[in-house]
């Protein structure tokens, strides 16, 4: 385990139950994209790893990509201790084609809500928070990428999923949802969205705190609307496919564990997002030297004073919310 600031306060594990409710362990199976047609059918996945990974027979696996994007070296980080230690755009900025009226009806289309998960949310909030303004050219009054919880069975326990407290209430793990940076987005920029979940992955098809944060919390998935099945799961093969081609994708069931290079495809009517507190929205990464800048750290109160709603949950293990823990 690497060094973090949470490191420094005193460890204390708070061990999730959601292990007994995975799917049995069974070789995985994936679709093989037709380059011509992109029709999905049944085929057979060669892992390089020697990991199990949730049986998903008997339904479709969206094969998918990753794009190398992260140094080899171990990162140092502020979540690796959470195993172990304390739980506690109004226009574009250039039209489109030089047209101003093009640009607006962009902006002016219907939006999705997604969401991505791929380890930390606090690291892949700030990567979608860019992908906005420079995409979509928002300004910080229009951003809507937030952290928050998805893809677990156990839904919402009187309407709250929380982080890791003292009281054990509504605890995210427990009810075996994962990490995720929820947003809503033009579906006409869906891709360009998910070539940048990618670009989070190494060549390997490793997460950026692949050493650090394990366990099914930290696990990866894809938030789309009719999940596997849907419209926008032929969008995301063919960004996988743009981009490289390093990961897998299976079919999410709920609970479902960390599965190296491999990400899971919801459904959201299913497995909905919940927001988190406020506390680790537009929070510094997790490597120890991924400080970001003040005016982005200060965007949860601007956010909080206008109105938005994070939720009541305690904060933290000592519903202290030490640091964002």
């Amino acid at each position: 385990m690497t060094t973090s600031k949470r490191s420094l306060f005193p460890l204390i594990t708070l061990i999730s139950a959601s292990n007994s409710a995975f799917i049995s362990q069974q070789p995985i199976r994936n679709l093989i994209v037709s380059q011509h047609s992109r029709e999905l059918s049944l085929g057979s996945l060669i892992h390089s790893n020697d990991e199990d990974i949730t049986s998903i027979t008997d339904d479709k696996i969206y094969t998918d990509v990753g794009i190398a994007a992260s140094s080899s070296s171990q990162p140092q980080s502020r979540r690796a201790f959470t195993k172990f230690g304390l739980m506690s755009a109004s226009m574009l900025l250039a039209a489109v084609n030089g047209k101003p009226e093009a640009a607006k009806a962009v902006e002016q289309e219907d939006l999705v809500d997604v969401y991505f998960g791929c380890g930390c949310f606090w690291h892949v909030q700030h990567e979608f928070i860019e992908a906005e303004r420079n995409i979509l050219g928002r300004k910080d009054d229009q951003l809507t990428a937030r952290t928050g919880y998805a893809g677990g069975n156990s839904g919402a326990v009187d309407g709250k999923v929380c982080y890791h407290n003292a009281a054990s209430v509504a605890d995210y793990g427990k009810l075996g949802h994962a990490e995720v940076v929820g947003m809503k987005i033009p579906s006409s920029k869906f891709k360009e969205f998910c070539v940048e979940y990618f670009k989070l992955f190494d060549a390997k098809g490793d997460r950026p705190d692949q050493s650090g944060d394990r366990g099914s919390e930290y696990r990866s998935l894809v938030g789309i609307p009719g999940g596997a099945k849907g419209e926008y799961a032929k969008i995301l093969v063919d960004a996988s496919i743009a981009t490289g081609d390093k990961l897998d994708f299976g079919i999410g069931k709920g609970n479902d564990k960390d599965a190296r290079k491999t990400s899971f495809v919801m459904d959201t009517a299913q497995f909905p997002f919940y927001v988190a507190e406020q506390y680790h929205q537009f929070h510094d990464g997790f490597n120890l030297n991924e400080n970001y800048p003040g005016s982005y750290n200060n965007l949860a109160g601007t956010y909080a004073k206008s109105g938005e709603n994070f939720g009541s949950c305690p904060n933290g293990s000592l519903g202290l919310g030490i640091g964002g823990l």
